[in-house]
Protein backbone atom coordinates (compact mmCIF):
# COMPACT_ATOMS: atom_id res chain seq x y z
CA UNK A 1 0.00 0.00 0.00
CA UNK A 2 0.75 3.40 -0.58
CA UNK A 3 1.63 6.02 2.24
CA UNK A 4 -1.35 7.59 3.87
CA UNK A 5 -2.41 10.81 2.46
CA UNK A 6 -1.42 13.15 5.49
CA UNK A 7 1.64 11.16 5.37
CA UNK A 8 2.38 12.36 1.42
CA UNK A 9 1.69 15.94 2.97
CA UNK A 10 3.82 15.54 5.88
CA UNK A 11 6.61 14.57 3.72
CA UNK A 12 6.11 16.94 1.05
CA UNK A 13 6.66 19.85 4.23
CA UNK A 14 10.11 18.57 5.31
CA UNK A 15 11.19 18.03 1.64
CA UNK A 16 9.75 22.11 1.10
CA UNK A 17 11.57 23.09 4.36
CA UNK A 18 14.48 21.13 3.36
CA UNK A 19 15.02 19.11 6.69
CA UNK A 20 18.49 17.71 7.04
CA UNK A 21 18.43 13.47 8.53
CA UNK A 22 18.78 13.61 12.41
CA UNK A 23 21.71 11.30 11.65
CA UNK A 24 23.37 13.89 9.72
CA UNK A 25 22.98 16.49 12.34
CA UNK A 26 25.68 16.81 16.09
CA UNK A 27 23.96 14.76 18.53
CA UNK A 28 22.57 17.93 20.50
CA UNK A 29 21.35 19.14 17.42
CA UNK A 30 19.45 16.05 16.87
CA UNK A 31 18.02 15.83 20.19
CA UNK A 32 16.82 19.56 20.03
CA UNK A 33 15.30 18.78 16.44
CA UNK A 34 13.76 15.28 17.51
CA UNK A 35 11.88 17.18 20.33
CA UNK A 36 11.06 19.99 18.31
CA UNK A 37 9.59 17.62 15.48
CA UNK A 38 7.62 15.38 18.19
CA UNK A 39 5.77 18.68 19.79
CA UNK A 40 5.18 20.31 16.20
CA UNK A 41 3.43 17.06 15.35
CA UNK A 42 1.58 15.78 18.97
CA UNK A 43 -1.12 18.34 18.77
CA UNK A 44 -2.89 20.21 21.49
CA UNK A 45 -1.59 19.22 25.07
CA UNK A 46 -4.02 17.69 27.39
CA UNK A 47 -4.58 18.65 30.76
CA UNK A 48 -4.11 15.61 33.34
CA UNK A 49 -5.10 15.90 37.22
CA UNK A 50 -1.83 15.71 38.46
CA UNK A 51 1.61 16.27 36.75
CA UNK A 52 4.63 15.86 39.18
CA UNK A 53 8.57 15.29 38.76
CA UNK A 54 10.44 13.07 40.73
CA UNK A 55 13.31 10.97 40.98
CA UNK A 56 14.08 6.85 41.47
CA UNK A 57 17.56 5.42 42.24
CA UNK A 58 19.25 3.38 39.59
CA UNK A 59 22.40 1.58 38.87
CA UNK A 60 24.27 4.64 37.62
CA UNK A 61 22.32 7.68 40.13
CA UNK A 62 19.00 8.74 40.33
CA UNK A 63 16.68 8.47 37.45
CA UNK A 64 14.10 11.19 36.55
CA UNK A 65 10.69 9.91 36.35
CA UNK A 66 7.18 12.14 35.70
CA UNK A 67 4.34 10.73 36.90
CA UNK A 68 0.80 11.19 35.16
CA UNK A 69 -2.31 10.70 37.72
CA UNK A 70 -5.70 11.04 36.43
CA UNK A 71 -8.40 11.36 39.39
CA UNK A 72 -9.07 8.25 41.43
CA UNK A 73 -8.77 7.68 44.85
CA UNK A 74 -6.82 4.73 45.97
CA UNK A 75 -4.45 2.67 44.04
CA UNK A 76 -3.99 3.12 40.42
CA UNK A 77 -3.16 0.44 37.55
CA UNK A 78 0.33 1.99 36.59
CA UNK A 79 1.83 1.50 33.22
CA UNK A 80 5.70 2.17 33.83
CA UNK A 81 6.59 4.00 29.88
CA UNK A 82 10.10 4.26 28.47
CA UNK A 83 10.51 6.71 25.43
CA UNK A 84 11.53 6.15 21.91
CA UNK A 85 15.02 7.57 20.24
CA UNK A 86 16.95 5.38 19.38
CA UNK A 87 18.89 4.84 22.79
CA UNK A 88 20.45 8.53 21.88
CA UNK A 89 17.45 11.07 21.87
CA UNK A 90 14.09 11.70 23.87
CA UNK A 91 13.75 12.26 27.63
CA UNK A 92 10.59 12.53 29.68
CA UNK A 93 9.80 15.55 27.53
CA UNK A 94 9.47 13.95 23.92
CA UNK A 95 7.00 11.33 25.85
CA UNK A 96 4.59 14.07 27.42
CA UNK A 97 2.08 14.06 24.89
CA UNK A 98 1.76 10.30 24.62
CA UNK A 99 1.74 9.86 28.48
CA UNK A 100 -1.00 12.65 28.97
CA UNK A 101 -3.57 10.75 26.66
CA UNK A 102 -2.24 7.23 27.99
CA UNK A 103 -3.28 8.48 31.29
CA UNK A 104 -6.77 10.06 30.81
CA UNK A 105 -8.01 7.37 28.13
CA UNK A 106 -7.23 4.67 30.85
CA UNK A 107 -8.13 5.78 34.07
CA UNK A 108 -4.64 4.97 34.52
CA UNK A 109 -1.48 6.04 36.21
CA UNK A 110 1.55 6.33 33.38
CA UNK A 111 5.53 7.03 34.66
CA UNK A 112 7.59 7.86 32.31
CA UNK A 113 11.23 7.03 33.03
CA UNK A 114 14.49 9.04 32.51
CA UNK A 115 16.90 6.31 31.36
CA UNK A 116 20.79 6.84 29.99
CA UNK A 117 20.90 7.88 27.17
CA UNK A 118 24.04 6.31 24.54
CA UNK A 119 26.59 7.01 23.12
CA UNK A 120 27.22 8.50 27.25
CA UNK A 121 26.23 5.22 28.31
CA UNK A 122 25.74 2.54 26.05
CA UNK A 123 24.12 -0.97 26.29
CA UNK A 124 23.09 -2.50 28.62
CA UNK A 125 22.80 0.53 31.38
CA UNK A 126 19.68 1.96 29.34
CA UNK A 127 18.04 -1.79 29.93
CA UNK A 128 18.84 -2.11 33.81
CA UNK A 129 17.96 1.21 34.11
CA UNK A 130 14.04 0.65 33.02
CA UNK A 131 14.45 -2.30 35.33
CA UNK A 132 15.50 -0.97 37.84
CA UNK A 133 12.89 2.09 38.00
CA UNK A 134 10.01 -0.64 37.32
CA UNK A 135 11.04 -2.81 40.23
CA UNK A 136 11.15 0.53 42.65
CA UNK A 137 7.75 1.72 41.75
CA UNK A 138 6.76 -1.49 42.63
CA UNK A 139 8.58 -2.26 45.91
CA UNK A 140 7.28 1.74 46.82
CA UNK A 141 3.48 1.37 45.45
CA UNK A 142 2.21 3.14 47.88
CA UNK A 143 4.59 5.87 47.79
CA UNK A 144 3.73 6.43 43.49
CA UNK A 145 -0.14 5.72 44.64
CA UNK A 146 0.20 1.97 42.50
CA UNK A 147 -1.55 -0.88 42.92
CA UNK A 148 1.34 -3.50 42.07
CA UNK A 149 -0.37 -6.55 40.98
CA UNK A 150 -1.53 -4.01 38.02
CA UNK A 151 1.65 -3.29 36.66
CA UNK A 152 2.34 -3.28 33.05
CA UNK A 153 5.24 -1.69 30.77
CA UNK A 154 5.27 0.18 27.44
CA UNK A 155 7.06 2.15 24.62
CA UNK A 156 7.71 3.17 21.26
CA UNK A 157 10.69 2.36 18.95
CA UNK A 158 13.76 1.81 21.37
CA UNK A 159 11.27 2.28 24.31
CA UNK A 160 9.54 -0.66 23.35
CA UNK A 161 12.83 -2.58 22.64
CA UNK A 162 13.21 -1.60 26.56
CA UNK A 163 10.03 -2.57 27.70
CA UNK A 164 10.40 -6.42 26.13
CA UNK A 165 13.65 -6.64 27.69
CA UNK A 166 12.39 -5.66 30.90
CA UNK A 167 9.55 -8.34 30.54
CA UNK A 168 12.33 -10.73 30.28
CA UNK A 169 14.24 -9.62 33.56
CA UNK A 170 10.91 -9.32 35.21
CA UNK A 171 10.10 -13.04 34.83
CA UNK A 172 13.46 -14.20 36.40
CA UNK A 173 13.49 -11.45 38.77
CA UNK A 174 10.49 -9.88 39.26
CA UNK A 175 8.39 -7.51 39.44
CA UNK A 176 4.99 -9.67 37.99
CA UNK A 177 3.91 -7.42 35.53
CA UNK A 178 0.51 -7.52 34.22
CA UNK A 179 0.70 -6.56 30.66
CA UNK A 180 3.57 -5.17 28.09
CA UNK A 181 2.70 -2.35 24.79
CA UNK A 182 5.15 -2.31 22.58
CA UNK A 183 5.22 0.34 19.79
CA UNK A 184 7.43 -0.40 16.52
CA UNK A 185 9.46 -2.01 18.78
CA UNK A 186 13.24 -3.11 17.95
CA UNK A 187 13.80 -6.26 18.59
CA UNK A 188 16.74 -7.28 16.44
CA UNK A 189 19.84 -5.37 16.36
CA UNK A 190 21.86 -7.63 14.00
CA UNK A 191 22.90 -5.70 10.85
CA UNK A 192 20.95 -6.71 7.34
CA UNK A 193 21.44 -5.93 3.98
CA UNK A 194 19.48 -3.11 2.80
CA UNK A 195 16.32 -4.01 0.81
CA UNK A 196 16.48 -3.81 -2.94
CA UNK A 197 14.18 -1.39 -4.16
CA UNK A 198 16.03 2.13 -4.45
CA UNK A 199 17.59 4.26 -2.15
CA UNK A 200 16.63 5.15 1.40
CA UNK A 201 14.24 7.82 1.46
CA UNK A 202 16.09 10.63 3.89
CA UNK A 203 13.03 12.53 4.35
CA UNK A 204 11.76 9.45 6.86
CA UNK A 205 13.01 7.22 9.06
CA UNK A 206 15.16 4.67 7.30
CA UNK A 207 18.12 2.11 8.15
CA UNK A 208 20.53 4.92 8.26
CA UNK A 209 18.68 5.95 10.90
CA UNK A 210 18.46 2.45 12.29
CA UNK A 211 22.38 1.94 11.85
CA UNK A 212 23.20 5.31 13.26
CA UNK A 213 21.15 4.86 16.75
CA UNK A 214 22.82 1.11 16.81
CA UNK A 215 26.36 2.56 16.62
CA UNK A 216 25.60 4.64 19.66
CA UNK A 217 23.68 2.21 21.74
CA UNK A 218 26.35 -0.70 21.27
CA UNK A 219 29.60 -0.70 22.05
CA UNK A 220 30.51 -3.69 20.65
CA UNK A 221 28.50 -5.23 17.89
CA UNK A 222 28.40 -8.53 19.04
CA UNK A 223 26.46 -7.45 21.59
CA UNK A 224 23.30 -7.35 19.44
CA UNK A 225 23.39 -11.42 19.96
CA UNK A 226 22.36 -10.57 23.71
CA UNK A 227 18.06 -10.74 24.13
CA UNK A 228 18.28 -7.76 26.04
CA UNK A 229 19.26 -5.74 23.33
CA UNK A 230 17.70 -7.84 20.77
CA UNK A 231 14.76 -9.64 22.29
CA UNK A 232 13.75 -11.59 19.05
CA UNK A 233 16.76 -13.86 20.13
CA UNK A 234 15.98 -14.49 23.65
CA UNK A 235 15.77 -18.81 23.25
CA UNK A 236 12.42 -18.96 25.22
CA UNK A 237 9.47 -16.26 26.00
CA UNK A 238 7.30 -18.60 27.95
CA UNK A 239 5.96 -16.59 30.71
CA UNK A 240 5.89 -13.16 29.61
CA UNK A 241 2.76 -11.06 29.99
CA UNK A 242 0.20 -10.25 27.66
CA UNK A 243 1.16 -8.14 24.80
CA UNK A 244 -0.05 -5.50 22.54
CA UNK A 245 2.06 -4.49 19.22
CA UNK A 246 1.55 -2.01 16.51
CA UNK A 247 3.44 -1.75 13.65
CA UNK A 248 3.66 0.64 10.60
CA UNK A 249 3.29 -0.35 7.61
CA UNK A 250 6.10 1.71 5.81
CA UNK A 251 8.95 1.43 8.66
CA UNK A 252 12.06 -0.97 8.45
CA UNK A 253 11.08 -2.28 12.10
CA UNK A 254 8.27 -3.69 10.82
CA UNK A 255 9.34 -6.92 10.35
CA UNK A 256 11.02 -7.97 13.13
CA UNK A 257 7.81 -6.15 15.25
CA UNK A 258 5.76 -8.47 14.06
CA UNK A 259 7.99 -11.62 14.04
CA UNK A 260 8.42 -10.73 18.01
CA UNK A 261 4.86 -11.06 18.20
CA UNK A 262 4.63 -14.28 16.49
CA UNK A 263 7.22 -15.39 18.44
CA UNK A 264 5.16 -14.64 21.39
CA UNK A 265 2.20 -16.25 20.41
CA UNK A 266 4.22 -19.64 19.54
CA UNK A 267 5.06 -19.18 23.19
CA UNK A 268 1.82 -18.87 24.57
CA UNK A 269 1.70 -15.49 25.30
CA UNK A 270 -1.76 -13.93 24.66
CA UNK A 271 -0.57 -11.59 21.56
CA UNK A 272 -2.34 -9.02 19.74
CA UNK A 273 -0.92 -7.36 16.70
CA UNK A 274 -1.88 -4.23 14.39
CA UNK A 275 -0.43 -2.92 11.51
CA UNK A 276 -1.19 0.23 10.56
CA UNK A 277 -1.02 0.82 7.20
CA UNK A 278 0.21 3.60 5.25
CA UNK A 279 2.05 4.86 8.46
CA UNK A 280 5.71 5.40 9.06
CA UNK A 281 7.99 4.99 11.90
CA UNK A 282 7.13 7.79 14.99
CA UNK A 283 2.95 8.37 14.11
CA UNK A 284 1.97 6.79 17.52
CA UNK A 285 3.66 9.81 19.10
CA UNK A 286 1.86 12.91 16.50
CA UNK A 287 -1.66 12.47 16.69
CA UNK A 288 -1.75 16.43 15.48
CA UNK A 289 0.00 15.45 12.43
CA UNK A 290 -2.00 11.70 11.58
CA UNK A 291 -5.36 10.44 12.49
CA UNK A 292 -4.05 6.52 12.73
CA UNK A 293 -2.36 8.11 15.84
CA UNK A 294 -5.30 8.55 17.55
CA UNK A 295 -6.86 5.69 16.51
CA UNK A 296 -3.26 3.20 17.93
CA UNK A 297 -3.78 5.59 21.04
CA UNK A 298 -7.25 4.81 21.74
CA UNK A 299 -6.27 0.65 20.66
CA UNK A 300 -3.28 1.12 23.29
CA UNK A 301 -5.92 2.16 25.78
CA UNK A 302 -8.55 -0.26 25.08
CA UNK A 303 -5.81 -2.89 25.40
CA UNK A 304 -4.59 -1.27 28.69
CA UNK A 305 -7.74 -1.11 30.50
CA UNK A 306 -8.83 -4.57 29.67
CA UNK A 307 -5.59 -6.12 30.30
CA UNK A 308 -5.18 -4.11 33.95
CA UNK A 309 -8.51 -4.69 35.06
CA UNK A 310 -7.97 -8.24 34.41
CA UNK A 311 -5.49 -8.37 36.20
CA UNK A 312 -7.29 -7.51 39.46
CA UNK A 313 -8.59 -10.09 41.15
CA UNK A 314 -11.45 -7.77 43.02
CA UNK A 315 -12.26 -6.96 39.85
CA UNK A 316 -14.15 -9.45 37.96
CA UNK A 317 -15.25 -7.18 35.45
CA UNK A 318 -12.22 -7.54 33.64
CA UNK A 319 -12.60 -11.60 33.02
CA UNK A 320 -14.92 -11.11 30.65
CA UNK A 321 -14.43 -10.90 26.55
CA UNK A 322 -12.21 -8.69 25.67
CA UNK A 323 -12.71 -5.11 23.75
CA UNK A 324 -14.25 -6.62 20.17
CA UNK A 325 -11.30 -7.28 16.99
CA UNK A 326 -11.07 -4.91 14.36
CA UNK A 327 -9.19 -2.21 12.75
CA UNK A 328 -7.50 0.06 15.58
CA UNK A 329 -8.91 -2.48 18.30
CA UNK A 330 -6.96 -4.91 20.22
CA UNK A 331 -7.42 -9.02 19.58
CA UNK A 332 -7.20 -7.39 15.17
CA UNK A 333 -4.18 -9.35 14.02
CA UNK A 334 -4.87 -6.96 10.54
CA UNK A 335 -4.55 -3.68 9.35
CA UNK A 336 -5.57 -0.89 11.74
Amino acid sequence: MSLDPQVVAYRAARAADNVPPLYTRTLAEARAADLAAIRAGGGAVEPVHEVRDTHVPGPGGDLPVRVYRPAGDGPLPTLVWFFGGGWTLGSVETSDGICRRLANATGCQVVTVGYRLAPEHRFPAAVHDCHAATSWIAGHAEEFGADPRRLAVGGDSAGGNLAAAVTLLARDAGPQLAAQLLVYPNTDQRPRPAPTGGPEDPLLFNRHSVDWYRGHYLADPADAADPLASPLLAEDLAGLPPALVITAEHDPLREEGERYADRLREAGVLTDLTRYPGMIHGFFAMPGAFDAAGRALDQAADFLRYRLRAADPVDKAGQGDPPPAGPGRPGSDTDG
